[in-house]
């Protein structure tokens, strides 16, 4: 699948999701995701919430642009490392590298940054299960 069409099978799928993918290919995903009040915890940081969903939405979309549309993969682990205090009024940026694609399983990692800045500010390892057939 191509930008376009997973950012249109996103929207349909989670409609009230406001990321965008920006490119895909190559075992690789980078999405975007606009930080408004709403994903901001006390202390005026991006939340713990808001960040995973970046990672699992990175290593999806790094999923279908190299399977093409699987819809019932699922999450069946995610381990981040939060490592530094994002900046609330900037965009997040997940950087997804696919190190696995099996029949059964696949392993990823992501990196998420503040826009504009060049350190992580969390780091990630998922898996995904691939439905049977």
């Amino acid at each position: 699948m191509k930008v376009d069409q997973i950012n249109g099978f996103l929207a349909e799928a989670f409609p009230y999701a406001d990321f965008k993918v920006e490119s895909v290919g190559d075992k690789r995903a980078v999405i975007r995701q606009p930080i408004s009040a709403q994903h901001l915890r006390p202390g005026g940081t991006v939340s713990g919430p808001t960040m995973m969903m970046v990672v699992d939405v990175a290593l999806y979309t790094a999923i279908l642009g190299e399977l093409g549309k699987v819809e019932m993969a699922v999450t069946t682990n995610l381990n981040i490392n939060f490592l530094r205090k994002p900046v609330a009024d900037k965009d997040i940026i997940g950087e997804c590298r696919l190190h696995k694609v099996g029949r059964t399983l696949v392993v990823g990692e992501v990196s998420i940054f503040s826009d504009g800045s060049e350190e992580p500010v969390a780091h990630a390892v998922g898996t995904y299960a691939l439905p049977a057939g």
